[in-house]
């Protein structure tokens, strides 16, 4: 008998033959080609098993068992047709025309084995409770009213469930988070559905503003019917286009399980709606030589209102889809726009819940704050609310991770319990009586140490079950809400109100009380059970999070900060002696910054350093970024001589595309964006090209510069300090009286006019004129230079060093020249004390841990002896 067989069970068939010839069997049965269909998980037996809730492995080694005891010949001859499958194929195709199919497919075979005739087949079916009837339902709710008109139906059937998501059936179990505002978006997608035509709209947006959460929304609406008739008991699909495409190896065959994808669509007459994630991957998608992309197929069920669709897409991306001005009008575009820190906040507490539940700690109100405000401060590059979303789940995670671990307390003296264990095997071998002492000794402090340990492991035990039992009972509340609002869903008002009313209060007391207790009563309580568990995430972890990303130390973000901000300038004194009115003036300018009274759009501070060589302009800058930055290494140090060509400010941004070098980026934009905490020094910066200075003026007003790639660098978080020698010439004449006056800074100034443009001086916030050294501030500067000789040695050679006041005085006086500043004084500190210092640790004269005095004798010889 010729019969039409789809691909999928041409293949079986084939199998079957294979597998009979393996196994011997003279015959080919009907068991032979269940067993191929149920080995290789055919799409609708997978599909047809997950709804009678039976597991196809089950079935699969019955039906090997039954294989395995058919009878067998030797010789390898070819398996003939059975009368048992010559029955079971006149069923197959008596199921074909019932059907009114054109092609048997894999259902006609699966929904004849009850009735196959060969008898260790039915009864298997029958033990698993599964006849013709039940089959036949099962696969028909599956099909619904698609015929087999073509060899391939398999990848049609159940295309929605391969390729997409159903968004309204996860928000119906409460597997979706809840979404908080973008109540506007909401109105305005609903209102672009409803339309007749191109009733699609588009969600542009930055990455992490939240335009998933709008498709999420409005499928928890439609579950809660707060949507218009148009949208009640719609579905809300989310599609795969990636999933679409792969494993697509033949032409055709992504457009094939498009085609699919639509009809289903379109046969569910208007009742799903479909959401397109990244829908920019639509366009070219599956497109190859001689066939169609994802985004031409689509555009005549877009344009005729067949196909209602919901795409989201970013900023950047939306370009891709604006070249195609056909696909691009046949969508409705919606702005998505970052909330601010307040809704923010409001979104944060709104999560709140479902975190806990999740990681199984508490997370305090200053935390949901805290993550709001210093996301939006610290982490420029990534936008709200998604940055601040990840830091409350880093924070939860890191912390459920110290519940799961031994606290420190415990693990300390398991430590030493270890160690003292190792030193008592050692001394059991021992005999003198110095050795038995020390082991009788060891003996008692372990039964002590033992002793403690099992006191604070059972209290850490019951602590971390008192933790558990508040996570269980949240999880137990979560669940009976859902099932009181699925209950009010069906109109079983009743059962609803036994929850809310019954079993959701007695419940909630349970939490309070535990909480309650869990909290302690009074403050020695909790410092102990601070010991063993913390348990709440604080404003604290979420700082020490945002540390963990930018490299921020986290006591800078907090109090410790306000008050190393009011002693800035004796701080910086520790460095730069000599010029209190500028690092004053430096100090006030960072103070005002901090205290959020600045324009928080532009950098934290912009400086311009006057002054002649040497008196601490450049020191000054290592010195504020490691008062800011805990490392003078935090400093970006550009050398404006190297900029005084014109063409030379593509190596500060960055060159433009099409020109070589355009994907390294810029000096400056490129540092800035991996070190965005930083000081920046542009070192003297009268010599750059004013070309170059140009790009200056922008990022000193905006506090940001685009670089040659198009990304916008942010300088918000950078302190900007220019140096310059402009007027030294001023200074270095100027007498004693007139060193801080108003009428030599004009003089100054008005030099300073004279080489640079007055807009990008006025964009600067304070422009410091540094002084001449004079003999007064020497020794301070030889004693700051001696204190990190002294560090260098103790950290190489373990020795300390002191120099004797004569030494000192000697070393100023030899290594000061006013027109040279501080730096002469390097060079006779190398001379009187490093170099000679060197020939003595050469000679080993000096072992580690001595104390070495350098002083000076009477023919002012450095010599060098062990204190």
């Amino acid at each position: 008998m010729a019969l039409n067989l789809t691909n999928r069970s041409q293949n079986a068939v084939n199998e079957a033959h294979t597998i009979a010839k393996k196994n011997g069997n003279p015959e080919l049965m009907p068991s032979h080609i269940l067993y191929a269909l149920f080995k290789d998980e055919e799409e609708i037996i997978r599909m047809a098993s997950q709804q009678l809730g039976l597991k196809t492995s089950n079935i699969t080694s019955e039906l090997k068992k039954i294989n395995d005891l058919l009878p067998r010949v030797s010789g390898g001859s070819e398996p003939s047709s059975s009368p048992f499958l010559a029955s079971y194929l006149e069923s197959v195709e008596k199921l074909r025309k019932e059907f009114q199919d054109e092609f048997i497919s894999v259902e006609h075979f699966l929904i004849a084995a009850p009735i196959c005739k060969q008898q260790s087949v039915s009864n298997l079916f029958q033990k698993f409770n599964l006849d013709t009837d039940t089959l036949q339902k099962t696969i028909l709710s599956i099909r619904g009213n698609n015929k087999v008109t073509d060899q391939t139906p398999e990848n049609k059937l159940g295309v929605l469930d391969k390729y997409a998501r159903d968004l309204t059936k996860l928000a119906e179990e409460n597997k979706l988070d809840p979404v908080i505002g973008r109540d506007t978006e909401v109105r305005r997608v609903i209102q672009i559905l409803s339309r007749r035509t191109k009733n699609n709209p588009i969600l542009i947006g930055e990455p992490g503003v939240g335009k998933t959460a709008i498709a999420e929304g409005l499928a928890q609406r439609i579950i809660r019917g707060d949507v218009p008739e148009t949208l009640k008991n719609r579905r809300l699909l989310s599609l795969d286009i990636s999933a679409m495409v792969a494993g697509a190896k033949f032409r055709g065959e992504f457009e094939e399980r498009l085609k699919a994808v639509l009809k289903a669509v379109q046969d569910a007459s208007g009742n799903i709606i479909l959401f397109i994630d990244e829908i920019h991957t639509m366009v070219k998608a599956g497109g190859g030589e001689g066939s169609m992309d994802a985004g031409n197929m689509l555009k005549p069920a877009l344009a005729r209102g067949e196909l209602r669709c919901i795409g989201a897409t970013t900023l950047d991306e939306y370009r891709i889809i604006e070249k195609d001005t056909a696909l691009e009008r046949r969508f409705q575009p919606v702005m998505v726009n970052p909330p601010s820190v307040e809704d923010t906040v409001t979104i944060l507490r709104g999560l709140k819940e479902r975190y806990e539940i999740h990681h199984g700690i508490r997370i305090k109100d200053n935390a949901l704050l805290a993550a709001a405000t210093l996301s939006d401060r610290y982490i420029p590059d990534r936008f709200l609310p998604d940055k601040a979303i990840d830091l409350i789940d880093e924070a939860s995670s890191r912390l459920k991770i110290q519940l799961d671990s031994v606290p420190e307390k415990i693990d300390t003296i398991d430590r030493k319990i270890s160690q003292y264990k190792i030193e008592l095997v050692a001394l059991s071998k021992e005999t003198d009586y110095q050795a038995l002492g020390r082991k009788a000794d060891i003996e008692n402090q372990l039964k002590e140490m033992e002793a403690e340990s099992k006191k604070l492991r059972e209290k850490w035990q019951m602590a971390k079950g008192s933790v558990n039992e508040i996570n269980t009972l949240k999880k137990e509340i979560e669940q009976a809400r859902v099932k009181m609002e699925e209950f009010e869903r069906r109109a079983d008002y009743a059962r609803a109100s036994e929850i809310k009313f019954g079993e959701m209060p007695k419940l909630q007391q349970r939490l309070r009380d535990l909480t309650q207790n869990s909290s302690g009563e009074g403050e020695n309580k909790n410092d102990e059970k601070s010991v063993y568990l913390k348990e709440e995430v604080d404003a604290e972890d979420i700082a020490t999070v945002v540390s963990t990303w930018t490299g921020i130390p986290v006591n800078k973000l907090f109090s410790a900060e306000r008050q190393r901000l009011l002693k800035l300038e004796d701080e910086l004194r520790d460095s730069v002696v000599g010029q209190d009115h500028a690092l004053r003036a430096v100090a006030n300018a960072i103070r005002l910054t901090r205290s959020g009274l600045k324009d928080p759009n532009k950098p934290m501070g912009s400086f311009l350093f006057l002054g002649p060589t040497g008196v601490g302009k450049t020191e000054t800058a290592k010195a504020l970024a490691k008062s800011l930055f805990d490392s003078d290494k935090a400093m970006i140090r550009i050398d404006m001589s190297e900029y005084m060509e014109q063409h030379s400010v593509s190596r500060l941004i960055g060159a433009p595309p099409g020109y070589v070098g355009f994907e390294e980026g810029g000096q400056l934009t490129e540092a800035v964006r991996r070190k965005p905490y930083s000081v920046i020094l542009f070192d003297e910066i009268e010599k750059a090209h004013p070309k170059v200075l140009n790009v200056l003026l922008q990022m000193l007003d905006d506090g940001r510069l685009t670089d040659g790639q198009g990304r916008t660098i942010s300088f918000q978080n950078c302190i900007v300090i220019m140096t310059s020698n402009i007027g030294a010439h001023r200074i270095l004449e100027a007498p004693a009286d007139q060193r801080n006056s108003e009428q030599l800074k004009r003089a100054v100034m008005e030099e300073l006019l004279t080489h640079m443009r007055p807009e990008l001086l006025n964009r600067i916030d304070e422009t410091v004129i540094f002084n001449a050294l004079h003999e007064d501030v020497i020794e301070k500067i030889v004693k700051i230079q001696i204190a990190k000789l002294s560090q260098r040695l103790f950290a190489q050679q373990h020795m300390q060093l002191e120099v004797a006041p004569e030494l000192v005085t000697h070393i100023a006086k030899e290594g000061w020249d006013i027109n040279f500043g501080a730096r002469p004084l390097k060079r006779a500190l190398q001379e009187f004390v490093e170099v000679p210092l060197s020939m003595d640790l050469l000679d080993n004269k000096f072992a580690e841990g001595d104390t070495i005095i350098a002083s000076q004798n009477a023919n002012h010889t450095v010599t060098f002896n062990k204190k």
